[in-house]
């Protein structure tokens, strides 16, 4: 079943259970819902088609990974905000200071479960929830084109304090040697799908 349920068990362990960005999963997460529901519409009928009427139905649940898949991507999706929306928040986001763009943070992480603490350093924020940690780097998010130091020094606090993972906040695009660096270290991009997701709550009032 598609349920709101669902989604909430697998956002609450996303820090214990990582997933490769470019891994079948991964994808079709950011991929159109219904693109994992024809994969296990599909694995279902060649199932029917190709096995004994006595096991199909073990082969067509080789499918319900992808069932489950699209149906956490539905719900995501019903939760993104439309485009006006998203344009509404980027304005102002790119307006705040860095005293509210932190508040806005601190707010939404706090709906969604977190312990939030304040840091200095490389890391500007301490996330806790279920046990697990992570740190992240947001004071730099007008930066138009942040490069791959923030990131180096991002991921040495993360291994400093012993964190599980780490986040960089950016409405920027990152260059090329950043991207590499993210993507061999597992340091997670907030970028501004992704910003505007977390984001989703911010008061009218505060956007244009």
């Amino acid at each position: 079943m598609c349920t709101a349920r669902a989604a909430t068990t697998t956002e609450s362990h996303a820090m214990k259970f990582k997933m490769a960005p470019n891994s079948l999963f991964a994808i079709l997460l950011r991929s159109p819902w219904w693109i994992s529901i024809l994969i296990a519409v599909v694995f279902a009928g060649a199932s029917k088609a190709l096995l004994p009427d006595e096991y199909w139905i073990f082969g067509a649940m080789g499918g319900f990974p992808m069932l489950v898949i699209g149906c956490i991507a539905l719900w995501q999706q019903l939760q993104a905000p439309s485009a006006k929306k998203t344009e509404a928040i980027l304005g102002a986001v790119s307006a705040m200071t860095w005293r509210d763009f932190a508040n806005a943070l601190e707010q939404a992480w706090q709906r969604d479960g977190y312990t939030v603490e304040r840091t200095d350093g490389a890391a500007d924020f301490v996330l806790t929830r279920q046990g697990k940690t992570a740190v992240v780097a947001a004071k730099r998010w007008k930066a138009a084109k942040p490069g791959i130091e923030a990131l180096q020094e991002l991921h040495a606090a993360m291994q400093a304090r012993g964190a599980s993972e780490c986040q960089y906040v950016t409405l920027g695009t990152l260059s090329d040697n950043a991207q590499r660096f993210a993507r061999a270290n597992q340091v997670k991009l907030v970028q501004p799908d992704a910003l505007v997701l977390l984001l989703r709550h911010l008061p009218a009032t505060t956007t244009p």
